[in-house]
This record gives structure tokens, C-alpha cells and sequence, in this order.
């Protein structure tokens, strides 16, 4: 028998920070959808790809719209973030999360739909596409996510992904959220940026343009590539067909949240 998507683990952690409904009125009306069923015709449509409208009902997440609107609400309600930082903070405690470095790289999909946060992809003959921004910390543990058009610069989301950590509790003490060194490929060399990571108090490892291959770097990079190809197990985060950043943002945030908690379980 099949695992179910949404195990009592998972659940455990999601549920509290979901928002409450909003009771029928005095003249009645038909009851909302379980949360819980809806979190799984959620999750199906991340790891399959299908169309929320081929939904299959006998899996009981109510109409594939639904769990769409349900999708929308919570990423509007920062539920995704939440549970990221509370996944985060449950990986530091179990001392889980490396944070002696971290890595940055960022890979393009296509966007079939277009929509904001595209742009020609310079891979790809000029099609829309979007980035997927990620860093990760030393095991190759999400710790940002972030999306734009295929044609922006890799070096522009660094300092934004850097930012987006969020404060990391789980051990007694300050939170944290900076990691002592960053490594990163070509696309990310700037004197600039080198300079405000060491204000971050962050020693970068940013490989230098015109230079030979084999600087040693890819010897802590690749966690991050390994991380980006889990991401993209995902069936949905393959190709983008969501117009709306903010439904891919939550398929994306969702998708590294369940990284963090597989990697906590000792799945990954």
C-alpha cells in the first residue's frame, strides 16, 4: 500500500499554522473542504504535474479549483514560510544544518504560460522562462527559494537569497541566520558583492570570470545542484505553467519545505 502524501508527521507541523475558516452563515451553505484533503490534492498536482482540473476525485481532495484557491490563501497567509522556518529551527536543534558555508546556484525552466516574473531565456531561443534561485547551507539544506525571469542575472537574487534566511531558532541562544562562508560559480563574481558579504560578516568564495576550470570550488558547490535536482523531482517545477508568481513561489517554497523535512526524518 501507498504512503500516503500527507503523513501524520507532516500534518503534525502543517496544521497549526494554517488560518481558520470562516463558518457558514445562518442560512447555511456547504462546508469547506478538509484542509488535509486539500493539502494532498495539493501535493499530487506538485508531484505529478497534472492539471488541477485532472484532479482524479477518487482521491477525495474535492475539485481540482479548490485546492487551488486553497494553494493561493495559504501562500497569501505566509503558511510555506512558516513552515520553513519552523522546519529550519527543528533541523538546527537536531544539529542538522551546516552553517560553516552554504552555496548558490539557479536553474531555468521553461514558462509555457508566461506571466510576471519571466523573461526570454538565453538558453532556450529566447522563450519565457524563470529561475529558480536557491541556497542551500553545507549538507545542501534549503535555506532561501526565489524566482524571476529567465533573463535575470544570476548576481542580482545573491544578496536577496542571503536576506531571505530567515532567524533560525531550535537551540538555545541567539537564532542565526548567516552562514560563515558562501560558494558560488562565475555568474555571481562582483568585487561589490564580495564586499558586502564580508560586512555580513560571510567570507566569499565566488569563482572569478576568465579564469581556468578547476578552482576547487565545485567541491563544496555541488550540494547545491543536487538540491536543485531534488527540487525539480517535483513534476510541476519542471515547467512553469502558473501566470500567478505567487502559486509557483508556493510550489517552490512547498517543494523545499519537504526537503527539510524528509532530511530531518533522515530520508534524504
Amino acid at each position: 500500500m501507498a504512503a500516503p502524501l500527507v503523513s501524520d508527521e507532516l500534518w503534525s507541523r502543517i496544521e497549526p499554522l494554517l488560518p481558520p475558516h470562516h463558518s457558514p452563515g445562518p442560512q447555511g451553505g456547504r462546508p469547506p473542504l478538509d484542509d488535509r484533503a486539500a493539502l494532498t490534492g495539493i501535493l499530487f498536482v506538485l508531484k505529478t504535474g497534472i492539471p488541477w482540473e485532472m484532479l482524479p476525485q477518487e482521491m477525495h481532495c474535492g475539485c481540482g479549483m479548490t485546492c487551488w484557491r486553497r494553494l493561493r490563501d495559504w501562500q497569501a497567509a505566509g503558511v510555506w514560510d512558516k513552515l520553513q522556518v519552523v522546519l529550519l529551527s527543528e533541523l538546527r536543534g537536531a544539529g542538522k544544518i551546516d552553517w560553516s558555508r552554504a552555496a548558490a546556484d539557479s536553474s531555468t525552466i521553461r514558462a509555457v504560460g508566461g506571466g510576471e516574473a519571466t523573461g526570454p531565456s538565453p538558453t532556450d531561443r529566447a522563450r519565457p522562462g524563470t529561475k529558480h534561485h536557491v541556497l542551500v547551507d553545507g549538507h545542501g539544506v534549503p535555506l532561501a527559494v526565489t524566482i524571476t525571469g529567465a533573463n535575470t542575472p544570476d548576481l542580482q537574487q545573491l544578496l536577496p537569497l542571503i536576506v531571505n534566511v530567515p532567524m533560525v531558532a531550535g537551540k538555545p541562544g541567539h537564532p542565526q541566520s548567516r552562514p560563515k562562508q558562501l560558494y558560488a560559480d562565475r555568474a555571481y563574481d562582483s568585487e561589490p558583492a564580495r564586499d558586502i558579504l564580508r560586512w555580513l560578516g560571510i567570507k566569499p568564495f565566488l569563482a572569478k570570470r576568465g579564469t581556468e576550470h578547476g578552482s576547487g570550488l565545485g567541491l563544496f558547490r555541488w550540494v547545491v545542484e543536487r538540491t536543485i535536482s531534488w527540487l525539480h523531482q517535483q513534476r510541476r517545477l519542471r515547467v512553469r505553467y502558473e501566470r500567478r508568481p505567487d502559486i509557483h513561489t508556493a510550489f517552490l517554497t512547498l517543494a523545499a519545505s519537504l526537503i527539510c523535512f524528509h532530511t530531518f526524518l533522515g530520508f534524504s
